[in-house]
C-alpha cells in the first residue's frame, strides 16, 4: 500500500472517499467498498477517528424546509488583524446560529461567513442583533445567493462515531 498524503495509505483514503459519501456506511459496506474485511474496515474507521482524520458525522439537512431558503454571503472587516482581535471575533462568531460557515480569508475582506436566513426580514434581525455587534467588526457587506447550484459540506466537528451503524455481521 503507498502512502496517501498526509500519511494515509491508500486504504483509508478509500475509506474517508466512501464515508464521505456515505456517512451511515456499516463497517461491512465500507470494507466491501474499499476491498477489506468488515472488521479490517472497522479497525481502520477507529484509527482514523482518533487520529483526528475523521472528525464526526452529522446529518446533512435542507434547510429550506426549516424555513431558511436563502444563502447569504457576509464580507467582513475587522478594525485591525491582531490575535485578541481576531480571537474576539471568532469566539463571538461561534455563537450565532444561523452562521453556517465562517472563513480567514486573504485578500481585501478579513472573515467571510455563509448565513442561511428564512428572508430579507430574518437577515434583518440576523445583522442588527448579532452581526452589527460582533467585536472588532467596522465593515459588513451583503450578497444574496439568487439560486444555489451546488453545495458540498465538510465534515462535522461533532464527537466522533456519533452516528455510526455497525455491521450486523460483526455482531
Amino acid at each position: 500500500m503507498e502512502a496517501a498524503a498526509g500519511g494515509l495509505d491508500d486504504f483509508d483514503a478509500a475509506i474517508l472517499r466512501h464515508l464521505e459519501q456515505n456517512g451511515r456506511a456499516t463497517n461491512f459496506e465500507v470494507g466491501e467498498a474499499v476491498g477489506l474485511s468488515a472488521s479490517a474496515a472497522s479497525r481502520r474507521i477507529q484509527a482514523l477517528e482518533a487520529s483526528g482524520a475523521i472528525r464526526g458525522y452529522r446529518a446533512l439537512v435542507d434547510d429550506r424546509l426549516l424555513g431558511k431558503r436563502r444563502t447569504v454571503y457576509i464580507r467582513v472587516t475587522l478594525e485591525r488583524q491582531s490575535a485578541d482581535v481576531l480571537g474576539a471575533f471568532e469566539t463571538a462568531i461561534r455563537r450565532i446560529k444561523g452562521i453556517v460557515s465562517c472563513n480567514l480569508m486573504a485578500g481585501q475582506y478579513d472573515y467571510m461567513l455563509v448565513a442561511r436566513v428564512a428572508g430579507i426580514d430574518d437577515y434583518g434581525r440576523l445583522h442588527q442583533t448579532e452581526l452589527s455587534r460582533l467585536p472588532g467588526v467596522t465593515r459588513l457587506e451583503t450578497s444574496f445567493a439568487l439560486r444555489d447550484v451546488l453545495e458540498k459540506r465538510a465534515q462535522s466537528e461533532e464527537a466522533p462515531g456519533a452516528a455510526r451503524q455497525n455491521s450486523k455481521l460483526e455482531q
